[in-house]
């Protein structure tokens, strides 16, 4: 079972670099997730490691008590590296770098209205025909604001055929005018 971070987080250049580093470890997953799962279920841990008047030994000792083995090393130093401020963007690089290896694409569907299986599936076959990919998640969302139709964002590509969108470029067209 591979629980995803959140596909929306942006993450910066050091989470990136750290996400790849994570991912280039090979660590196998289990572990990786296991560690998500830690500082998910206890939040205050993260705070503990960002705290500057917890000495580093301290943390250091945390470290090797509460998480897998196999994460040791790169939680440490990540935590030397005072980069522990950016756990979730650094889960969230290395989600990525999962979905590329995969050949994953994902997309977020902002809707009305649910789609049927039979929608779903032409746009999952859409998209990964569109981006190379074996396979297309899409995360339905919904936003009574469109009027009607739907938006589909994958990667830096946005589909807009909603109400709301085609009349927003409709307007425009007449302001030009």
């Amino acid at each position: 079972m591979t629980m995803q971070t959140d596909k929306e987080i942006r993450c910066s250049s050091p989470a990136v670099s750290y996400g790849k580093v994570l991912f280039e470890l090979q660590i196998p997953e289990e572990y990786v997730q296991e560690t998500r799962e830690i500082f998910k279920a206890v939040p205050d841990l993260a705070e503990l490691f960002m705290n500057p008047t917890v000495p580093m030994k301290k943390k250091l000792k945390v470290i090797d008590r509460v998480f897998p083995k196999e994460m040791h090393n790169f939680l440490k130093t990540a935590c030397r590296n005072h980069r522990m401020d950016l756990i979730e963007e650094i889960f969230a690089a290395y989600d990525t770098c999962i979905d590329q290896r995969d050949k994953v694409i994902n997309a977020v569907l902002t809707c009305t209205a649910a789609p049927s299986e039979e929608q779903k599936k032409g746009m999952e076959k859409f998209l990964c025909r569109k981006y190379g990919a074996d396979k297309a998640q899409i995360d339905v969302r919904f936003d009574e604001d469109l009027l009607g139709g739907f938006i589909l964002r994958a990667g830096s590509d946005e589909y807009d055929w909603s109400v709301k969108g085609r009349l927003d470029r409709l307007a425009q067209t007449l302001g030009a005018q």
